[in-house]
């Protein structure tokens, strides 16, 4: 054995190939530790970004449902059937010790209007009119001078519409109403009856404006409270909690930054982001190029914020900053936003210090009420009022457009934007249709008596009630979700519809068995409900984790079968060159067996050698990617990262399975050129090559 074991080292060094099949292992298995490494990396860091933020380990749907949970797919909402009674779901989930919580869910996609400029600035010319004590003179005259501004400018590009559209498309009231607001003797009257003046204002010539945003926001209703305590990456950055048991909001912070900002504050924010964290430079760089282009040409959203005072005083600011001589505010804000590599970060400075404090940086503030518009299950449109007390992010996914869009709301509030009637509201409507003597049709009759064809139908007598005065006499309703600070109890937020649930296993429990445990106790309560992984639940998100695998697995196999071709023919080729040795090794004694094991063996040492050398070499590199960080260059590697940079650690599976993969490429590509050796014959082999 130590003869064998002697030859197959000295052979190594002999042969050249031997370096060639050397130098393909040792690269071979440098880019399976680091490739397997990396995978299971970002694998890891987004299946806890995904568990850790709202899919939990699991999810609770109806099984009846057209689709699976899709918690990450922004804009196309899964049809899921939804839970009638969450309560009931809770109590029989309670009863599986693997199970530590389950909270509420339900995705929705909603759309919030808020007023444009004008309607800004009319309000603050309230304040100043209306305040006790009223402002002083100078304020008030410079607020009016604002919205005069603001009017000549709606004027200006109405005259303009009128010279490139239709004469359909200009509505001569409107026109009417320009001319009237821009008109002296408006203003000259204003002192003398400023509520009137106002109300032209904000009914007739505001909603001409078209500069009212629409926002779109993705949001899961779920129990705040119970939510809270089970995502701990989730906390909050601007404003308060939802006081326990009350109606309420949290923005995503992504959300919050991305559509209420504002846009060119917004658009130098990226800028900063990607000058200072991602190491880029305006120059040369398309994307960071056009965003100063928007910000030097789109500066009007800034110029109607401002009042003369305010104008007065940006000018000042910006002249200093610059040195410029301009004394149009316009053409001096357009100068200043016109920024390079050099001075991008004094002025953006400049601007957060000096210019931010006159403008409204955000449409919307912590403390602020939104009219949520959405559509119901039953395809109707519905409104709610709910406060927003804050922003909040997950930590690690805070620049993620994926898990940062979704904004959190009360489960009482997305019920009634889901169309779910409560028990109060039920019992209300019967109130009412008592009261108004209201009676349904019976089915038959239906038809007849919403369209009036095929006959009339005669409801039972109202008893010559108003049906006017009878909705004025119903008491108002003690227990109004509407009132302020109303505090809903834990059995009223769990009693009534959710679309899905998120199930928390406890710390140490398997997951694939859990489920198939929760499942059988589902099924045995008779609940009709499935239970999906996080995986299926984070929707096509989650499936690049499935997909990342078998990238892994396929990248393997093709390397393993191009390796294994590429080393059979370099070990047949080594081989062929040893035949005179072979058959000296024959003549003198050497059994088959012998030759045989001596060929497998130098081969085996080799690819030893150099895998180990190999992982030796990944795992350094591996360690450096490490320290380093690969940073995230977009939002979805943000996410995939769970962060602006994954830090690859080493795992033990990539090691096992560099070690394998090595010995298995080695070993097969050397049995048949060791076959091929055995059945050389010793009295050819040892014949002169002549």
């Amino acid at each position: 054995m130590s003869l064998l074991v002697r030859l197959a080292l000295r052979n190594l060094s002999a042969n050249f190939l031997n370096v060639i099949i050397g130098s393909i292992l040792f690269f071979g298995t440098l880019l399976f530790v680091v490739g397997g490494s990396l995978i299971g990396s970002v694998n890891r860091a987004l299946s806890q970004g995904i568990i850790g933020s709202v899919a939990g380990d699991a999810q609770i749907y109806r099984a009846a449902s057209q689709d699976k949970p899709a918690l990450f797919d922004n804009w196309n909402l899964p049809d899921l059937d939804p839970i009638p009674d969450f309560a009931k779901v809770s109590a029989v989930a309670a009863a599986d010790p693997d199970v530590a919580a389950l909270v509420p869910m339900g995705v929705g996609n909603a759309q919030v209007y808020y007023g444009n400029t004008l309607d800004e600035a009319l309000g603050r010319l309230r304040r100043a009119v209306d305040g006790r004590p009223r402002a002083p003179r100078a304020v008030v005259e410079s607020l009016k001078a604002q919205v005069r501004g603001i009017v000549d400018v709606i004027a200006q590009d109405y005259s303009k519409l009128a010279l490139v559209a239709s004469a359909a498309a200009v509505d001569p009231r409107s026109k009417a109403y320009l001319r009237r607001a821009a008109s002296p003797a408006f203003w000259a009257g204003f002192d003398a009856a400023p509520d009137a003046h106002l109300e032209f204002l904000e009914n007739r010539v505001a909603p001409i404006l078209p500069d009212a945003d629409a926002v779109y926001l993705h949001y899961v209703g779920t129990d705040l409270d119970l939510f809270r305590r089970c995502f701990d990456r989730l906390r909050i950055v601007d404003g308060t909690a939802v006081p326990s048991g009350q109606r309420g909001m949290l923005l995503s912070k992504f959300a919050y930054e991305s559509q209420f900002k504002l846009k060119t504050a917004y658009r130098l924010d990226q800028i900063h982001e990607a000058l200072t964290e991602q190491g880029r430079h305006i120059k040369g760089d398309g994307e960071l190029e056009d965003l100063v282009r928007q910000n030097r040409t789109q500066t009007r959203e800034i110029l109607l914020q401002l009042d003369p005072l305010s104008a007065a005083k940006a000018a000042a600011v910006i002249r200093a900053a610059t040195g410029s001589s301009r004394r149009d505010l316009p053409g001096l804000l357009a100068e200043f936003l016109d920024t390079d590599d050099a001075d991008f970060a004094a002025r953006y400075r400049v601007f957060y210090k000096d210019l931010a404090p006159l403008l409204r940086l955000y449409r919307l503030r912590p403390g602020d009420t939104l009219t949520i518009g959405a559509y119901t299950k039953s395809g109707y449109r519905k409104e709610v009022n709910v406060k927003v007390y804050g922003t909040y992010e997950f930590k690690g996914l805070e620049k993620s457009d994926l898990a940062g869009a979704l904004s959190l709301m009360d489960l009482i509030t997305f019920r009634e934007l889901y169309g779910y009637a409560s028990a109060a509201d039920r019992a209300e409507t019967r109130s009412i249709e008592a009261q108004a003597g209201a009676v349904a049709p019976p089915r038959a009759d239906a038809e007849a008596a919403l369209f009036g064809g095929g006959g009339v139908y005669s409801a039972p007598s109202s008893r010559g009630l108003d049906a006017a005065q009878a909705l004025k006499s119903l008491p108002r309703r003690a227990a109004s979700g509407d009132r302020p600070g109303r505090v809903f109890t834990p059995a009223q937020m769990d009693s009534g519809v959710c679309l899905e649930a998120a199930v928390l296993f406890k710390p140490g429990v398997a997951f694939t068995p859990a489920m198939a445990r929760l499942q059988r106790v589902l099924d045995r309560a008779g609940l009709g409900l499935k239970v999906e992984g996080w995986r299926a639940a984070a929707g096509a998100i989650g499936q690049f984790v499935l997909a990342a695998d078998l990238i892994l697995g396929v990248a393997t196999a093709i390397i393993f079968v191009v390796a294994l071709v590429i080393l059979n023919n370099a070990v047949v080729m080594a081989t062929l060159q040893r035949v005179r040795e072979i058959g000296t090794l024959r003549a003198i004694g050497a059994q088959k067996g012998f030759v045989l094991a001596l060929v497998l063996v130098e081969t085996l040492a080799l690819g030893l050698l150099c895998g180990t050398a190999g992982m030796l070499a990944g795992a350094g590199v591996v360690r450096l990617l490490h320290r380093v960080g690969v940073p995230a260059s977009n939002t979805y590697l943000y996410f995939f990262f769970s962060g602006p940079r994954l830090r690859p650690d080493l795992s033990l599976g990539s090691l096992v399975g560099a070690f394998l993969v090595v010995v298995g490429v080695t070993g097969a590509s050397a049995l048949y050129p060791a076959l091929m050796a055995t059945r050389v014959a010793p009295v050819r082999a040892m014949a002169s090559e002549d």
